[in-house]
């Protein structure tokens, strides 16, 4: 076939390891984001909300797609957020209220705050396949920007706001 491209994704990689939420809940709300992205960072809490509201029902699952070309930080914010391991969604929050200031020694106090070392340099390299898989990922999946969700696999349109992704996601 002309003109279709694949791409891999590492197997190695679980495309699930950064849940907010119940594991188990029935509805999946996946958002590929960057940590630089101002979009992103104002999705941040109405994503939480509604995780929050939910019962269970929802949870929400992170992909990093840092548009590296547009946000000289977003690459080594998702490695700082990846590097973080259980503390992510600690570091998560750090970097969007802090989103202003990325540069390696701000990542390293905020990471100090949440109890993490090791997030910038030689050490957050390690975790480049993690960052590059979800990006993959996200390309094959259609993803040209940030924010952009998928409910229960398939592409949400609709607004970014909490009324519009309850009614998405149902009773």
């Amino acid at each position: 076939m002309t003109g279709v491209r694949t791409v891999q994704v590492d197997p190695a990689v679980d495309l699930d390891r950064h849940v907010y939420g119940e594991r188990g809940a029935p509805v999946t709300l996946v958002e590929y984001g960057d940590f630089q992205c101002p979009y992103c960072r104002a999705a941040a809490p109405v994503l939480k909300e509604l995780v929050d509201g939910s019962g269970g029902r929802v949870r929400l699952v992170f992909r990093h797609f840092p548009l590296f070309t547009v946000h000289p930080f977003a690459l080594t914010a998702a490695l700082a957020a990846e590097a973080a391991g259980d503390r992510f969604w600690q570091l998560h929050d750090l970097l969007f209220a802090h989103q202003d200031r990325l540069t390696d020694a701000d990542l390293t106090v905020y990471a100090d705050s949440a109890g993490v070392t090791g997030v910038v340099g030689v050490p957050a390299q390690a975790f480049r396949p993690a960052v590059e898989a979800d990006y993959r990922a996200g390309v094959v999946a259609g993803v040209c920007g940030t924010p952009t969700l998928f409910l229960d696999g398939e592409p949400y349109h609709g607004r970014l706001e909490l009324a519009a992704l309850r009614e998405a996601v149902g009773p």
